[in-house]
């Protein structure tokens, strides 16, 4: 606990809490007026998204929602008396993520997140019944198991009996606003809605169209706000529990990823983050609201701007998994020191990184990961070694993608635990795209982002950057290295389209 007597060092008022919910833990901690996190604050509770055989993704409502109260009252009894100075909260929350009240506001499903697949068969159906090109252009979006309409369409006809219960469908953060404030008329953010695939971008309101084909109504979804917008006075018994929070302004929450760009500082087109955590992401910030879209990239809202980029089901995922699959080292530099043993591309394998299907570029949600040219003298690291190879050519399609948008020297600035704490794969990524790529140093930069937005929210801040984030160890490709991944890249392709974009447009 601090005392405000022995303010930490540095750090100068006003404060904010930043909550982050993420799909791997969830963190509240105190920033101050310049963004640093007060560190003695952080609260950070880990829980664990539950996969189904038949490719579910979910989380457990009434977990979720004690994670993120207990992460806010560890923060608040960290702060001590620093907690009397907070002015403001941010928030943000996984996005693609939703879940189903019933008639009074209680959940009546679980927490589906973005990873969920099942809903593929009805991905199918929809496609059949739009135009693709014009919908993407209007929504920003592709049709897609990571997406609402056919999630909504998926539940209606495998279980028709919870969906009949579904009286409003909301993203977990504005859940947890409507219960800590007693509210059911709290908004979502357009940030939010615009990652659920059903916000029409041009007119900034849920989509006619898609509202009519999944079959929930108007009135089912959450009215829709800018992010600046806020909400104050807690109810009982939050405002007893928090009371340093009970009359101050809570900032509408934002996807993560909206929140990773803003706190690694890229907030134009001259800069592009790289975030690897369990999932992955490269996106960049435009003025442009609504630019025209090459199918296999993205745009979602941010404060009347749009976030174009790509994302990837799996990135950090794929260590995990080869960890305890392949029965690999949990200790990063140990597994770090064997990758970095390894010739690039030379152990004859060819992977499908999909374990949890595909997203950007090709959108095929049923795809599964695969490996061709096993043989009896393939390794563990091997095989985990074009895993991750395979990663980096995903991405450096979606950087082919975005090249049109952004300035001509854009840097790429990198985040996320999976990238940041392996030199292998920051080495490997800048030798695959052929650019350089700046590391971020900041601990948290989606919770220093969402710390950003109340502080702008609040007018402490003019602008998203008028305090830099802090960059450390700059990583320059190796051109030969660079080369033979150009060329390796060829085979990867290759099987692509043999065992996913063949099968992806037979269905």
């Amino acid at each position: 606990m601090i005392d405000a007597t022995r303010r930490p060092a540095g750090h100068s008022g006003p404060f904010v809490l930043s909550i982050d919910v993420g799909s791997s833990s969830v963190k509240a901690a105190l920033y101050d007026a310049h963004a640093r996190r007060v560190e003695q604050t952080e609260t950070r509770i880990s829980h664990r998204i539950h996969a189904t055989p038949d490719g579910g993704v979910e989380e457990f409502a009434e977990h979720l929602i004690s994670n993120v109260e207990t992460a806010n009252d560890g923060a608040l009894d960290r702060s001590g008396d620093l907690a009397d100075e907070i002015a403001g909260v941010g928030m943000d929350t996984m996005a693609s993520t939703v879940m189903g009240l019933d008639a009074d506001g209680n959940p009546a499903t679980p927490i589906y997140t973005y990873a969920d697949t099942r809903s593929q068969q009805d991905v199918d159906t929809l496609k059949a019944l739009i135009d693709e090109a014009e919908v993407h252009q209007r929504t920003g979006c592709v049709q897609h198991p990571s997406y609402l309409p056919a999630r909504f369409i998926w539940l209606q006809r495998t279980n028709p009996e919870v969906a009949a219960q579904v009286r409003q469908w909301v993203d977990p953060a504005t859940f947890l606003y409507r219960r800590w404030f007693n509210r059911n008329d709290v908004p979502a953010s357009y940030s939010l809605a615009s990652w659920t695939g059903m916000l029409d971008r041009w007119k900034r309101e849920w989509d006619t169209e898609l509202i009519e084909l999944s079959r929930v109504g108007a009135e089912s979804l959450p009215p829709l706000a800018d992010n600046s917008e806020s909400i104050s006075g807690l109810a009982s018994p939050f405002a007893e529990r928090w009371p340093a929070l009970s009359s101050i302004p809570f900032f509408l929450a934002v996807g993560d990823g909206a929140a990773a760009n803003i706190g690694s500082g890229c907030v134009s087109p001259d800069k592009v983050a790289l975030t690897m955590g369990t999932s992955g992401a490269m996106r960049t910030l435009l003025d442009d609201p609504t630019p025209t879209l090459p199918f296999g990239l993205w745009t979602y809202d941010l404060g009347g701007r749009a976030l174009l980029g790509g994302a990837l089901s799996d990135g950090g995922s794929v260590v995990e998994w080869a960890r305890n699959a392949l029965n690999l080292p949990a200790d990063d530099l140990t597994l770090d020191a064997a990758l970095g043993h390894l010739e690039p591309a030379a152990h004859g394998l060819t992977a499908l990184p999909f374990l949890s299907g595909e997203r950007s570029p090709g959108w095929a949600g049923s795809a599964t990961a695969a490996f061709n040219g096993l043989r009896v003298t393939s390794t563990a690291t091997e095989m985990l070694q074009a895993a991750l190879e395979a990663t980096a050519y995903r991405f450096s399609k979606v950087w082919d993608l975005m090249k049109p948008h952004i300035s001509n020297d854009a840097s790429v600035v990198a985040s996320g635990g999976a990238l940041t704490a392996s030199r292998y794969m920051s080495q490997m990524m800048s030798d695959v795209l052929g650019t350089p790529i700046q590391e971020c140093l900041e601990p948290e930069a989606t919770s220093r982002g969402s710390a950003i937005l109340a502080l702008h929210g609040l007018g402490v801040w003019n602008t998203l950057n008028d305090v830099s984030p802090r960059l450390g160890r700059r990583t320059d490709p190796d051109p030969s290295r660079h080369e033979l991944y150009l060329n390796d890249r060829i085979q990867h392709e290759k099987l692509y389209q043999t065992l996913v974009a063949s099968a992806s447009s037979s269905s």
